[in-house]
């Protein structure tokens, strides 16, 4: 894994393996849409149930995305490695959408389950509080034209945002919220139905393979960015 950490070997690894996450995000999205569709309407919530199958992985992915960002902001800092800085920035644009993604959709559940589009509760406040560190690192970054500097700044304050993933997972147990508890990721097993736990699972693996597939294409697309720019330095140097 961390010879990875070469460029070059990076780029040979990952090059015959980003079209195959592609494919993959695209067949679980196709499968986990036609599940989603299919399954039955829940007893209380009817078919806004199905939002499910969309809000419950965007906001899963929201989090794992940022714990990424920050590994990746840790190695960038310490060992000042370009990879990992690269991949903290390739992070941070699909980490936002998935956080977006999220409070739309929960706004969206909400409204007809909670009869409000929104509450300030723990849950809902701290996934916002996520969405705006994604939002600050991406405009710290665009803020600073020497790259190194920015690389250093938004790597700081991702660092910093690490300390919102456990109040994110936690608050609901930590605080009297209006949403409700874990019912996948949760001590003794998942309290949903397979007819609806097989759906959110696929949608699941498919936002991992999407953001697999976006992340990798972006480090490529970022490394071969910076290989060009070395080499007109280069060239402008010799002329």
């Amino acid at each position: 894994m961390f010879g990875l950490a070469n460029p070059e070997r990076f780029m040979r690894f990952t090059g015959p393996l980003t079209p195959w996450l592609w494919g993959l995000a695209a067949v679980l999205l196709a499968v986990g849409t036609w599940l989603s569709f299919t399954a039955p309407g829940d007893y209380q919530q009817g078919d806004t149930v199905r939002i499910m199958f969309v809000h419950v992985p965007a906001a899963i992915m929201g989090t794992v995305v940022y714990a990424a960002l920050g590994v990746s902001s840790f190695f960038a800092l310490v060992f000042r490695h370009p990879l990992a800085d690269a991949a903290g920035r390739a992070a941070a644009l699909p980490g936002a959408a998935f956080t977006a993604l999220a409070l739309v959709t929960g706004s969206l559940w909400g409204q007809p389950m909670w009869g409000t589009w929104w509450v300030w509760d723990a849950r809902l406040t701290s996934v916002l509080v996520l969405f705006l560190f994604y939002l600050g690192y991406m405009a710290l970054r665009s803020s600073i034209d020497d790259e190194q500097k920015a690389g250093r700044a938004a790597a700081v304050l991702g660092l910093v945002g690490l300390i919102n993933l456990p109040i994110v997972k936690f608050s609901v147990d930590w605080w009297n919220t209006l949403h409700q508890p874990a019912s996948l990721l949760r001590a003794g097993g998942s309290s949903l139905d397979p007819v609806f736990l097989w759906p959110l699972l696929t949608m699941m693996a498919a936002y991992g393979a999407l953001f697999a597939a976006v992340w990798l294409t972006s480090i490529r697309t970022e490394v071969t960015r910076r290989r060009v720019l070395s080499l007109r330095a280069r060239k402008a140097l010799e002329a």
